[in-house]
């Protein structure tokens, strides 16, 4: 009977393989290699376990088994193998090697696989120390990954989803410990999950994410269409990054989206979905983009041949709204629905925002504002919130939800729990007002405050306080006084008799 690896042990290898760098590599660098490594191990595995199935079928008729591995979802060259890695590890230029192999990948999978490990090299001494120190580093990382416990086979770990989950915890484990740069490549899972149920991505849809970081929001919404029993949907990510951008392609794959197209690039200077040199529009857009970037691109979007401004232009110093804008031009006019994460100031903040604000809700295209407990996301403590825009039907009203109090507290993060995305979730779509918690403002009202989306404006959390009977106070302090002055009396009496 075939031994199944469970999850929390393949986690753990992999988590352990980390203290090779540990101590001398930052861990926003090495986290690259360690995931990188972990894609080749694995399509390097998948590989051979077919390649074993066709040798047992065809025996030594290798030109027959070779045309049937070049159908294969990633082809394989002869030195690209992780084995083949594996036997070379004390080589005197194994970065060079593993560089080539990587190539190699690339240039036999460019359909899928072009770009993705251009921005990572396995010889760079900057990242990864001089020749002999960088040598021993790699020779302990592929003696970890030939951990037997760590064959990734398709036949031996049976649950397809197990490897997907590996990356995606290694992922939220770098997170944790990357301080500010962590919120420019994972979005924490319970708010992707969140997210993904109120935009609620439907079979044939299109969805988008402009500031994808490493996909995970993106695939917490194709799992939702799985869940449906389909797997008919499109997937569209933009990332600035280099690095992420590659770990958003592999994260993909890892969790068996093959068709995902993420593309390399600064969305709002260059956004590069487009159709018929106009921006593709998509039914659901959903995001967590860098909260409140300071020059992102303001001097470059002035003539902007995307109409994605004209409600105004965001300040400089703040591209939270050209983000928003962005995002709102790219939906779908019918049924379009977007989630964005946003810092509180956006609910407020006057000036330029404001008016960009204004137009948005007298245009009826938002939908709900949520505000969201404080400390969820990594590298930063600061409250944030979501704001829920729809096309198609025009609102002369937003939901507001304060669910800043629901979450299980935890040592460095907070975190939501499965009760607080349900009361969110079931709130938003039945519309429903709870003291406390949640209140439908018509835009009359918002209009009245000016267009500030302040949570605290609309919905009261402040508890009631206890009724407090003033002449029965009163009383009992004229009882105490009353008492306090016979003890005077009776001390002053016994001092005299005492001779003082």
């Amino acid at each position: 009977m075939t031994q199944h690896t469970e999850q929390a042990e393949i986690n753990g290898i992999l988590w352990a393989a980390c203290d090779t760098f540990r101590g001398t590599v930052d861990p926003s660098e090495y986290k690259n290699y360690l995931l990188t490594m972990l894609f080749v191990k694995y399509i390097s595995d998948v590989w051979q376990d077919h390649y074993d199935t066709l040798k047992a079928e065809y025996g030594d008729d290798e030109e027959r088994i070779r045309r049937r591995l070049e159908r294969e979802r990633f082809v394989m060259p002869t030195g690209s193998l992780f084995k083949e890695l594996y036997a070379q590890r004390t080589a005197d230029n194994i970065g060079e090697i593993i560089d080539q192999a990587l190539l190699a990948i690339e240039d036999a999978n460019k359909a899928k696989l072009a770009g993705v490990f251009r921005n990572i090299s396995f010889n760079s001494e900057s990242a990864l120390g001089q020749t002999k120190q960088r040598n021993v580093r790699l020779k302990h990382l592929l003696e970890d990954f030939n951990n037997p416990k760590l064959d990734l086979r398709p036949s031996r770990i049976g649950n397809k989803d197990i490897i997907g989950n590996a990356y995606e915890y290694l992922i939220s484990r770098f997170a944790a410990g990357a301080g500010k740069k962590a919120g420019e490549f994972y979005t924490p899972p319970e708010v992707s999950e969140l997210m993904a149920r109120l935009v609620d991505p439907q079979p044939g849809e299109r969805i988008y994410d402009p500031t994808c970081g490493s996909a995970s929001l993106l695939i917490k919404c194709a799992q939702w269409v799985q869940r449906q029993g389909s797997r008919n949907y499109a997937i569209y990510g933009q990332e600035q990054n280099g690095s992420t951008f590659a770990l958003a392609r592999m994260n993909m794959f890892l969790h068996d989206v093959d068709d995902a197209q993420i593309e390399w690039g600064d969305t709002i200077r260059n956004p590069l979905h487009l159709e018929n040199d106009r921006l593709m529009k998509f039914e659901v857009v959903v995001a967590n983009p860098p909260f409140s970037l300071d020059k992102w691109g303001l001097d470059d979007v002035g003539n902007d041949p995307h109409g994605r401004f004209t409600r105004g232009l965001p300040p400089k110093s703040k591209g939270d709204y050209a983000f928003i804008s962005h995002m709102i031009t790219s939906l779908a006019e019918v049924n379009g629905r977007m989630a964005v994460v946003v810092p509180h100031g956006v609910l407020f903040r006057g000036g330029a925002e404001g008016k960009i604000r204004a137009s948005m809700i007298e245009d009826g295209l938002l939908d709900a504002v949520i505000g969201l407990p404080t400390n969820l996301f990594f590298g930063t403590g600061i409250p944030a919130a979501l704001l829920v825009f729809r096309k198609g039907e025009k609102r002369d009203d937003v939901l507001f939800i304060d669910a800043s109090r629901d979450f299980a507290a935890g040592k460095n993060q907070n975190n939501l729990r499965e009760d607080d995305l349900r009361r969110i979730v079931d709130t938003y779509r039945t519309r429903e007002e709870k003291s406390k918690y949640a209140r439908i403002v018509l835009i009359e009202e918002i209009k009245d405050k000016e267009y500030n989306l302040n949570i605290s404006r609309y919905v009261n959390t402040i508890q009631e306080g206890v009724l407090i009977d003033i002449i029965e106070i009163q009383r009992e302090i004229d009882v105490l006084e009353d008492s306090w002055q016979k003890q005077r009396v009776k001390m002053q009496e016994n001092l005299r008799e005492m001779g003082f």
